[in-house]
């Protein structure tokens, strides 16, 4: 089987108005290429944009967070979703060849939704697979008791460098 990394991963997290990406928006993305070994090749994090109205409509929980953690503020200076789309092909083309670009990231599905609805022409860059931290954390804590503890900042780059810590952990048991 070819190896579908190349030796890199592109960890992506995004924060967002909710969970529906048919009615919700990104508020916040970040992402780091790494190497095999987990060690930071580039980062990159930013507010997106989004109007009044739209930070209006999110539920109590996602307000309540995103206002203590202060992206709320943030996203008046944000990005527009062009531009962020833009930065994340930049950082494809500088350490990623032609080959299809693999997804990290805990409960990267449903990031994934969210690069499908808004950022079609990232979208197309990407694997069908994907590194799925949660995956790991349901294997180890269903059968074996083991669990990460985690901050839960709910902010993008801090998600980010907590998965590749819990990866590591997880792995951490795998190796002889």
């Amino acid at each position: 089987m070819p190896n579908d990394t190349n030796g890199v991963f592109f960890w992506l997290d995004l924060e967002m108005t909710g969970l529906d990406p048919q009615t919700d928006r990104i508020l916040e993305a970040a992402w780091i290429v790494t190497d095999k070994d987990f060690n930071e090749l580039a980062t990159y994090d930013t507010a997106i944009y989004q109007e009044p109205e739209t930070l209006a409509a999110m539920n109590d929980w996602c307000k309540k967070t995103h206002t203590e953690s202060g992206l709320v503020d943030r996203v008046a200076s944000g990005i527009g979703e062009d531009e962020l789309e833009e930065k994340l092909l930049d950082t494809l083309a500088a350490h990623f060849g032609p080959d299809p670009v693999l997804l990290a990231g805990n409960s990267i599905g449903q990031d994934r939704k969210f690069v499908d609805r808004y950022l079609p022409k990232f979208s197309q860059k990407l694997h069908y697979r994907m590194l799925d931290v949660s995956s790991f954390k349901v294997v180890f804590q269903t059968c074996y008791g083991k669990s990460f503890s985690k901050k839960g900042t709910h902010r993008a780059l801090d998600d980010i460098r907590e998965s590749i810590g819990e990866l590591r952990y997880y792995l951490s048991f795998m190796q002889g």
